[in-house]
Parts: C-alpha cells; structure tokens; sequence
C-alpha cells in the first residue's frame, strides 16, 4: 500500500512538472508580431499586393503580339507569354515560349518561365528539366525561388499520383512540435542546393520561395498555401508563424474543390492555434472562429483594394494613357493588410461598406470565397 502511494505521489508530481513546462510553452504572440518576422506573408495570402487586372492582361497580350511583329526581343516575348498565363491560356504561354526559345537560346528566363507554365499545366515531367536548366545558367536568380519550386513539385510527385493532386498533399497535423509536410520533406532531403545543415535557415529560405511563387504565380493555389502553412509552423516554436500559418490553411480550405481537402486545412488551421493566446497576460487559447472573423475583415480588405486596381486600369485603357506608366506612378508603393485607403473616393466608400457588410455578417464574404472558381487553381 505504501509503495503504491508513493508511486502515485511521483506521478502526480511528474504530471503537475509535466503541466507547468506546457503552460510555459503557451504562445502569446501577436499577430503582428508574426508579421515582423514573416514581412508581405499576410499580404500575399490574402491577395493585397501589387498585381494587374485581366483587362490589363488581355490589352499586353495585344500590345506585345504588335510590337514582336515589328521590333520583337526576348523581353517582349515574356511579357506576351506571362500575360497568356495569367488570363488561362497557358498552353499559347507555351507556345509563345518555346518559339522564343527557338529564336533565342540559352536564356534563363526562357527555361524558368516554361518550366513554370508547364507546372501550372499539369505537365510537371516536363516542368522539372526547364527549371534545372534555368538553375544551371542562374542559381541565384529571383532569390533562390526556382529551387524551391523544383523541390515542391518534387514533393508533390511523391506525394501523389493523381492528376491533379490529391489534396491536402499531407495529412500530418501541426503541433509547434517539429516539423509538418513540405517542411519535413526540405529537411529530410539532403540536396547540394538546399542547406539542410541550418534546419531554420533552410525554413526561411522555403518561405521566401513559396511567398515569390504566391506573388508571380497563382497565390489562390491550395498547393501553394499548404506549402507556405507547412513551413511557417515548421520554423520553431519560439519563432513560428502559427496565425499566418492558420490564415493560409484557411485559404487553402475556401480554394480547394473537394469536402474532404477543405475540412483537412480546417483542421490543420485549428491544430496551429493549439496553446495560442489572445494576447499578453492571457492563457485563454485563441480559436478559429476568431481568427477566422479577423481573416475575413482582410480578405474583403485585399479584394475591394484589388477591385479599386482594377477600376483604375479599366479607366486608363478606355482613356487611351499608358496603363503600365500610369500604374507604376498610381501604385508605386507596395499596399499593407490595415492601411487607410488613399488611392481615390470610389475605393474609400467601397471599403468602408465591405467593412459593415463584414462586421455584420462574416459568414457571407467566407460563402463567396468557397464557391469562387476551382479547377485550373489546383496548379502550382
């Protein structure tokens, strides 16, 4: 009997050490706070960056088609492809660069931009050896991007058969603990161009890929916000992003087209919030739904500044202006999730009615989410 007790005093006590040292691991992290650490994360996830219109698109597809015919260069051949790609026609993208190719060989935006048409195609067998070309002429180039990228679609292939994949590519549940899906496959990979030997070095270099393959690809891919996910709960758990990682699952759930992928990045969502509070002197966990409210104020925040671009360049084309001048001098400053309006009136009064249309009912703005266009958005 003795004995018994005194084995039950030792396991209560381990259980109370037990408990204290998870209460020390309690995250108040703000989300600001994350954002130091992560700078443009949020923005990119909700969309509020620097991009075109499909009007402006649609016009540099004529304007660059005019000008190859009479003074043609590489650098227009790009623009004409990239802007194919960009309102769905990515296979006239490839057409487009392959002839650009066979006109001009050897570049490395030849090899990175086809390598990157082919992955959004679905065609990654052949997506793979363009990328490895463009590495082999710049492996420098856009910040290391395209060695990321090469290894995403090298974890996509192993992870799934199916075209398109199967999402989410990974089922493993973020726990602040250690490493989850494209973070563990980067850090268990032991690559020449990837250094494995710094595990946070190599997260961070992971994110800054990713975040440039949001900002010049598709930034609604699911794959793409799983990927990001991954690596910002991946990178520590005293210098984690676990409120962006969460807001990037989120998104991934409203973009994926299958009931079972969209409840999977739910659940990671919720799994990262596990021991986050809502602020400083506060162990009162922080949850989805709450979070899910604040993302959904910045995503009618990001869509209503983008609608406001898009306005802008629609009324610069039908006036006849330079909309790529008058774009460079209207938005020459990168836009921030929270900043006032200061770009015109209409944009002032749209996003002060977003903002009562959002407080008082969150649940519309995440409906329309879901049930935007899905297909061609799977692609990396």
């Amino acid at each position: 009997m003795l004995r018994t007790l005194v084995m039950v005093s030792v396991l209560l006590g381990n259980l109370g050490f037990a408990l204290a040292c998870v209460a020390c691991l309690w995250d108040r992290d703000t989300l600001a706070m994350e954002r130091q650490r992560f700078p443009t994360a949020l923005e990119l996830i909700t969309g509020k960056f620097l991009r075109h219109s499909a009007d402006f698109y649609r016009w540099r597809v004529k304007d660059r088609r005019a000008r190859i015919t009479t003074q043609p260069t590489p650098d227009l051949y790009d623009d004409l492809a990239v802007a194919l790609d960009k309102i769905g026609d990515t296979e006239e993208a490839i057409r487009v660069t392959e002839a650009k190719a066979a006109i001009y060989p050897g570049l490395y935006s030849t090899h990175a931009n086809l390598g990157t048409f082919y992955f959004h195609a679905g065609k990654f067998g052949l997506g793979l050896p363009e990328i490895e070309k463009a590495l082999t002429i710049n492996p420098e180039a856009h910040f290391g991007r395209e060695i990321y990228q090469k290894r995403l679609v090298e974890y996509l292939l192993r992870q799934s058969k199916q075209r398109p994949p199967k999402l989410p590519l990974s089922e493993d549940m973020p726990t602040g603990m250690g490493p989850v899906g494209f973070a563990r496959f980067l850090l268990d990979s032991v690559p020449d161009d990837v250094d494995t030997l710094d595990p946070a070095k190599t997260i961070d270099n992971g994110i800054t890929g990713i975040l440039g393959m949001l900002k010049f690809g598709n930034h609604d891919s699911p794959i793409l916000l799983e990927a990001l996910g991954d690596l910002l709960v991946s990178r520590g758990y005293d210098s984690d992003g676990k409120q962006l990682a969460a807001r990037a699952y989120l998104k991934a759930s409203y973009e994926a087209e299958e009931p079972t992928a969209q409840r999977f990045y739910r659940d990671k969502a919720k799994s990262c919030l596990e021991f986050q509070t809502i602020g400083d002197d506060s162990n009162t966990t922080l949850k989805l739904g709450e979070l899910e409210k604040q993302f959904a104020t910045e995503l009618v925040e990001a869509r209503s500044w983008h609608e406001a671009v898009a306005m802008k360049e629609k009324a610069w084309l039908a006036a006849g202006q330079n909309v790529e001048e008058e774009f460079e001098r209207e938005f020459y400053k990168a836009p921030t999730i929270g900043e006032p309006p200061t770009h015109g009136e209409n944009y002032t009064r749209w996003f002060t009615f977003s903002g009562i249309v959002v407080t008082a009912c969150v649940v519309i703005p995440l409906v329309i989410i879901r049930k935007r266009r899905h297909g061609s958005r799977q692609a990396v």
